[in-house]
Order: structure tokens, then sequence, then C-alpha cells
């Protein structure tokens, strides 16, 4: 997977800032259903936002690598509790596509 661009990040980050949490981890973690809900969700819409409970940082940040990890996403960016993943699905559905669906807000 290669490692994104500058310019393509900050693209990226310009969409998600439309964006809202499609999937929130609860007070049982990171469950396999979890991990499936963020696969599904990436597939769908390329880029999602995805907000992990709990009030430990470090155990927050191992969480969020172990999304991108489990769910072969890059990480565009980590605002607090919300982090911005992107990952190119393989057949693109113009209809459910942020990447679509935004692009005009990132001009």
């Amino acid at each position: 997977m290669a490692a994104l661009s500058i310019q393509e990040r900050k693209r990226l980050r310009q969409i998600g800032h439309a964006l809202n949490p499609v999937v929130m981890t609860g007070g049982q973690g990171l469950t396999e259903n979890v991990i499936e809900e963020i696969r599904r969700a990436l597939n769908d819409h390329e880029l999602i936002k995805v907000k992990i409970a709990g009030e430990d940082r470090e155990a927050r940040a191992a969480a969020i690598t172990e999304i991108a990890e489990a769910t072969e996403s890059q990480i565009v960016q980590t605002i607090g509790k919300i982090v911005l993943l992107y990952k190119k699905a393989q057949q693109q559905n113009p209809k459910l596509s942020n990447l679509v669906r935004y692009a005009h807000s990132a001009r």
C-alpha cells in the first residue's frame, strides 16, 4: 500500500471535514464485529470517520493502528477520539463513495 502524497492527504482531509463518524467503538472496545463494520463502511464509502471510545491516549492510538492494519486502510488524520480512514474501493459506487459525493468540496 503506497503512502498518500501531501496533496492527496490534504484533499481527503477537506472531504473528511464534512463527514460524521459512521462507526463508534463501544465499551467492549475493538471487537471483530466492529472491525467487520469498518471494513464494510470502507468498502462502501472509501473515506470514513471512526470514533474511538476511551480516555487513555495510548490505548486509542493502539486501537487506531490495529484498525488500520486489520482493514488494510490508511490513517489520513487523527483528531482527539476521531480517526479519518481511507481505503480505495475495488469497485467504486458513485452513490455511496464519499470521494465522489463530496468531490466538489475539496477544491
